[in-house]
């Protein structure tokens, strides 16, 4: 018996796979989430290679001058966005990957 030909079939599949793969992964950067904190006092937006860009504060909020507040909703926007960004990046990949489990940092991250 010769598993030649099953093999090759197995090795273009995943060459075909791999291919879906980073055309999907270069396809995320041109998703954007966005998030917000403080009731949309401070807004983050990323693309789905986790790429900050934009972050926009509310002028309201820069007259209070509370940096510490500030700082706080702009970190909590910021890692939202972040979180949203990997879920959409894990949830293109997963599907091109026809429900392949992805290996650690195979989300593009």
């Amino acid at each position: 018996m010769s598993d030649g030909p099953n093999l090759r079939n197995l090795m273009e599949t995943w060459q075909r796979v791999q291919e879906q793969l980073n055309q999907a992964k270069d396809a995320l950067g041109d998703k954007q989430v966005e998030a917000e904190t403080g009731g949309g006092l401070v807004r983050c937006v990323v693309n789905g290679r986790s790429e900050v860009l934009s972050i926009t504060i509310e002028p309201s909020l820069m007259a209070g001058a509370d940096n510490k507040m500030i700082e706080d909703l702009l970190v909590g926007a910021v890692n939202l966005a972040l979180e949203r960004a990997r879920q959409v990046a894990q949830e293109d990949l997963a599907r091109v990957a026809g429900g392949l489990a992805m290996p650690p940092g195979g989300s593009g991250e």
